[in-house]
């Protein structure tokens, strides 16, 4: 037996666990949208010596007393099962856990306005208990008194609270900034005039749009890794990148625009669908064909419907939107391109030439894709 032959044999097993190993923690951690940490939503404005702020935040995570900062998954938490219980509660059973958690979570958010100021729960808003499985969006309204001569504003967001996207209202040229656990904002003029420059905003935007590639958008990984083992060659896949490139663009920004709107109980599933598609699709195709670029660009718009309630979630600033919207997409761009790096230094760089790829890596790999979207699928319809 040659070395080479040797050197491909080790080779090719390593990486095909590599492979099913790494497609198999994915299949583990993404048990749901339930689990998944979003940042919360912080609305403030001063009116008549008085601040309001309206907090949107997953209640839950915060009563059971998760650690957010870097968190991407609840289940990954000692309390994951706290967690799920509490979403199971209404209001009535959980408002008084609530109420207990913020009295003393208050007192770490440190706000100053010519002076400390203290903010005061003034309600608590909980939906009603709907689909467990999906995360729900409670509010706590808190107040606050602002001296007289107060002209700027600073906050410290506690560590441990994950990130909040800040945002100023009734002012003119608002401020809007994005915080993590343990950082503070920078002077916030409460008269406005303290919006972020296109340029400021395209870069705090960037990050945003990278990480909900890698490491969040574990369903636009998987259907970016199977554009990428249809075939070993790099101009198919520069294709099949430029189609949903196309596509996914021009529904982000509708959506983000409010043009188009579709629920994500069907965007969803059609999306862990499409990851199906193109992984069957390689296992019976060779090289590309002609209609495949143009069912990718399809499915790139489905996949731009989700880019979009993402931005919905997080909210874009009224006077730099165009700056956040290209600023989120080349982040998301790059981190689609980082997958493809990643796959191609770990696998394509070593065994491509090899006659044996395809029965080796590149089928095996669509299987294990496809088994993971047709989980998907039906749990995101029927679970």
């Amino acid at each position: 037996m040659s070395i080479r032959n040797t050197f491909w044999k080790l080779g090719n097993r390593l990486a095909g666990m590599l492979i099913l190993s790494t497609l198999a923690v994915v299949t583990l951690v993404s048990g749901g949208q339930a689990h998944e940490v979003t940042p919360t939503i912080a609305d403030f404005r001063v009116e008549d010596g008085q601040i309001s702020f309206d907090l949107r935040l997953n209640i839950e995570a915060f009563v059971a007393g998760i650690n957010l900062d870097g968190m991407e998954d609840t289940n990954e938490a000692d309390q994951s099962k706290d967690y799920d219980s509490l979403r199971g509660l209404d209001q009535a059973e959980l408002e008084p856990m609530v109420r207990q958690f913020a009295e003393e979570w208050l007192e770490t958010v440190r706000l100053t306005a010519g002076g400390p100021l203290h903010l005061s729960l003034s309600a608590v808003i909980i939906p009603e208990v709907g689909n467990v499985e999906l995360p729900r969006a409670s509010y706590l309204m808190l107040t606050g008194v602002v001296p007289a001569n107060a002209r700027s504003l600073t906050m410290f967001w506690p560590e441990g609270s994950g990130g909040v996207v800040l945002r100023q209202n009734g002012v003119e040229q608002p401020y809007t900034g994005y915080l993590q656990g343990g950082e503070t904002t920078p002077a916030i003029s409460l008269g406005g005039g303290a919006a972020l420059t296109a340029q400021e905003t395209f870069v705090d935007y960037l990050p945003v749009g990278f990480e909900h590639i890698l490491p969040k958008g574990l369903d636009h990984i998987l259907f970016v890794l199977g554009l990428f083992f249809l075939s070993a060659r790099l101009r198919p896949l520069l294709w099949q990148i430029s189609a949903f490139t196309v596509a996914h663009t021009i529904t982000l920004a509708l959506g983000a625009l409010g043009w188009v709107q579709v629920s994500p109980g069907i965007v969803e599933p059609l999306i862990a669908a499409s990851i199906v598609y193109v992984a069957v699709e390689n296992i019976f195709l060779r090289r590309l064909t002609v209609w495949r670029p143009l069912v990718i660009f399809g499915f790139g718009l489905l996949h731009g419907l989700g880019f979009a309630s993402v931005l919905g979630d997080i909210g874009l600033p009224r006077d730099q939107f165009v700056a956040a919207l290209i600023g989120f997409n080349v982040g998301v761009e790059l981190g689609q391109l980082a997958v493809i790096a990643i796959a191609f230094a770990t696998v394509s760089f070593w065994f491509r030439s090899h006659p044996k790829y395809r029965g080796r890596v590149a089928i095996p790999a669509s299987i294990t894709i496809a088994a993971i979207g047709a989980y998907w699928f039906v749990e995101r319809v029927f679970l």
